[in-house]
């Protein structure tokens, strides 16, 4: 089995890291609402754990729909909370056990960054998805406005205009990558995965704007932003919709 950069096995997801996030919660929510499909025949949450936006599919006219886990704790959350409305499959992502062609849609949100081989990640997503398939894949953008600054002004040595990945250590957390657009969207052209749209997202993503507007207000600044700000790939979370090319 490939490494497991991230292991959330018996780890509360829900309860710890998504406290004092609703402003980023509700940011998720309105790309995935204008990028999924709005019908598929098997339909995928990668890296899905609990559930948290299931509440954005399963309305959707999807015949079967999957939530797919490292690990065991949160598939076992998302069955518990969801029954049969979703099918949960434990495995890793770098090998999925899924056959070629096998998915029609797919979504997955907040994993990149744990991921320091990308280019297997896509191309193994692409071989499950269909001719055709829609794949709604959000990625920690490198080249972020404040990251550009922190490296202007010498508070940070990672280049933002660099197209390599870069990686980052975090007490206790173990690595994070982040990955430059453009090095992003030629795997997706190497993997025969041809983008349709692209959203920028969680734009605002800052403790002392939710401390100053709230997180209510900041989601409802950030709804009609999504679009405009997409083409100057603004934001730290980069939503791509893309086609399997047939």
């Amino acid at each position: 089995m490939s490494e497991i950069l991230a292991d959330y096995n018996n780890y509360d997801y829900k309860g710890i890291f998504w406290q004092d996030r609703e402003y980023e919660d509700k940011s998720d929510r309105r790309a995935i609402q204008l990028l999924l499909p709005k019908k598929a025949k098997v339909f995928i949450d990668i890296a899905g754990g609990y559930g948290r936006l299931a509440n954005e599919y399963l309305p959707r006219n999807y015949g079967k729909v999957i939530i797919f886990d490292y690990s065991k704790t949160l598939l076992a959350d998302a069955k518990k909370e969801f029954g049969d409305q979703v099918e949960t499959v434990q495995g890793d992502v770098h090998k999925m056990p899924f056959k070629n062609g096998e998915i029609d849609a797919m979504l997955m949100v907040r994993a990149t960054h744990h991921f320091g081989d990308l280019p297997a990640i896509i191309k193994e997503l692409s071989r499950v998805l269909a001719p055709g398939g829609t794949l709604v894949l959000e990625v920690a953008n490198k080249k972020t406005v404040a990251k550009m600054l922190k490296y202007w002004r010498g508070k940070s040595d990672i280049n933002p205009f660099d197209r390599k990945p870069s990686r980052l250590k975090e007490l206790n957390k173990g690595d994070f990558y982040n990955y430059h657009p453009k090095y992003v969207e030629q795997l997706f052209r190497d993997n025969n995965l041809e983008v349709e749209r692209v959203l920028s997202v969680s734009n605002f993503r800052s403790p002392r704007l939710k401390k100053i507007f709230g997180h209510k207000i900041l989601a409802a600044i950030e709804r009609p932003l999504q679009r405009p700000l997409a083409p100057l790939r603004f934001g730290p979370s980069i939503y791509y919709k893309v086609r399997k090319v047939k």
